[in-house]
């Protein structure tokens, strides 16, 4: 009996230890990738009014990165993110419309998803993804949120894509409500019981008695779309803690149309602002108490020193808002009533009106090559091998979230890639290549960042490029082109070089998404 029991033990402490080693070797990931966060927005970067301690205890307890770039737009910046490849190839991201799934049935899902996939070039063999590199190496997979890079995806791409598991929303134009009344998970289409609106119940902009009326009109709108989202991911740590997981949460927060269920209690009675940025405070609210729900549960499940949670953002700051006589869209200067143009009259919060300063006092917003369209958050938080409370200034994308993750993860088969993996640079591992520089499309042309700071950026149609020094002019107010024509001319000949020989593939147009025909 004694020697039963002994047995037992040394059995119990051997498979605890093979446990423990294929844990360690093999670290969970989780990645957030928040929806049109400025960062600007957040506690650390220098927010007055919103707290944000759980995302802020990323930083802290992790790397936070200073120098993190994304694309200037939600599709682009997500077919980067998954696919680890700039998108200023001649070879452009397939991009469809979205919209096409907003009557979509139980007896036409299928018909839809064939259309999507019809229009759709094959996708090569060899070609890997953000859920393939982990899937590959014994991950389980999972996406959650606002799914793919859209306008919309099937549950071809997302399966060919590396996901075992997903929920959300396959088309982004849906995505703008947060009521939906059917969302889709693993190829089926899940209906939300006690919401009935087609749009989702998305709200009107800007801000009118009229619009914060239906808002606040909750007739078929009972349940949130975060909410679930939230139920998903937490469920899927509780029923993965014996195997290794990456889970992608591409959450709809905080991109509006403002919408949310009451206001938070620490902007009830603040003054500084109107009820709608009160309502959309909130918003950021909710998203930092999910970093924080999301960590608890790592806690609690022995899962914490063993997951590395990535926070980021898809692009740079967007006003949902608007109130006539305070902040406008398109965006305006609120001193001189002139539009911005990006150029010659650039966007600042200060003189577009924006409490919040989302963009962190950068130039311009989404959709912009300015620093406030693309310079956005990135922090990695990894217990006990990451340093706590370290700002790395390493130039880094979007698109070199793959290889990182590809090389977390173990996954060594030759893939290609505008990207490189800082896992190294997490580790302290100073050896590692760097990126001497990268680029972006915009709806106004290419752009180009290097390594020591320096930036040149494109405006095709009206012949224009300008200079910056942006260790020196973050605010991109001193266009240095005509000082440097050597350093232009440099630079010049590297975007050129980037955009495969022909700046119009820097230069994204909506007219170039795939449509349906009739």
């Amino acid at each position: 009996m004694k020697i039963n029991c002994l047995l037992l033990l040394f059995l119990s402490i051997l498979t605890s230890c093979t446990s423990a080693q294929k844990n360690t070797e093999q670290p969970n990931i989780i990645l957030i990738y928040a929806d049109d966060l400025g960062i600007g927005i957040l506690g650390h970067e220098g927010q007055k009014i919103i707290k944000t301690p759980n995302i802020d205890r990323l930083t802290a307890e992790g790397m936070r990165f200073e120098n993190a770039y994304a694309n200037m737009l939600c599709a682009p910046s997500r077919a980067s993110l998954i696919s680890g490849l700039h998108d200023c190839h001649e070879n452009r991201f397939e991009v469809t419309h979205g919209g096409i799934y907003k009557k979509a049935t139980q007896s036409n899902l299928a018909e839809i998803e064939n259309t999507i996939n019809s229009v759709l070039s094959p996708i090569p063999e060899e070609q890997v993804f953000l859920g393939e590199v982990a899937q590959k190496m014994g991950y389980k997979t999972a996406q959650f949120g606002k799914l793919e890079w859209g306008f919309a995806a099937t549950d071809m791409q997302m399966k060919r894509h590396g996901w075992d598991h997903y929920f959300g929303y396959l088309d982004h134009e849906r995505a703008h409500g947060f009521y939906p009344p059917y969302l889709f998970e693993d190829g089926k289409m899940i209906e939300i019981e006690g919401n009935t609106l087609l749009n989702a119940g998305k709200s009107a902009e800007p801000e009118t008695p009229e619009a914060f009326e239906e808002r606040w009109n909750m007739d078929g709108k009972k349940v949130y779309s975060q909410n679930l989202f939230m139920d998903k991911v937490l469920n899927f740590i509780e029923r993965n803690q014996e195997n290794p997981f990456f889970m992608y949460f591409p959450t709809q927060l905080p991109h509006g149309p403002v919408s949310i269920p009451e206001v938070h209690t620490d902007f009830i009675n603040d003054d500084r602002l109107t009820q709608i940025e009160k309502e959309y405070a909130s918003m950021i609210k909710m998203l930092d108490d999910n970093v924080g729900q999301i960590l608890n549960k790592l806690e609690t499940t022995n899962l914490d020193k063993n997951t590395i949670v990535m926070f980021a953002a898809d692009n740079g700051h967007e006003i949902y808002y608007g109130l006539e006589g305070r902040v406008q869209k398109p965006y305006t200067n609120m001193k001189t009533g002139k539009r911005f143009n990006d150029l010659d009259n650039k966007y600042y919060s200060e003189l577009g009106g924006d409490v919040f300063n989302g963009n962190g006092g950068r130039a311009g917003m989404k959709r912009s090559n300015l620093q406030g369209g693309i310079n956005i958050p990135l922090i990695v938080r990894w217990p006990g091998k990451i340093e706590e409370g370290i700002t790395s200034k390493r130039l880094v994308t979007n698109y070199d979230i793959l290889p990182t993750i590809a090389e977390i993860t173990g996954f060594d088969k030759d893939y290609k890639t505008d990207g490189i993996s800082f896992l190294k640079e997490l580790l302290n591992d100073k050896t590692e290549q760097e990126h001497n520089y990268i680029v972006y499309s915009s709806f106004t042309g290419p752009t180009l960042l290097t390594n020591e700071g320096w930036k040149i950026r494109t405006d095709l149609k009206r012949d224009a490029i300008e200079l910056f020094y942006l260790p020196d002019d973050f605010r991109e107010e001193n266009d240095l082109s005509k000082q440097e024509p050597e350093k232009l001319k440099t630079l010049q000949a590297l975007l050129l070089k980037a955009c495969d020989g022909n700046l119009d593939n820097g230069h994204f147009q909506n007219k170039n998404n795939i449509g349906y025909g009739k």
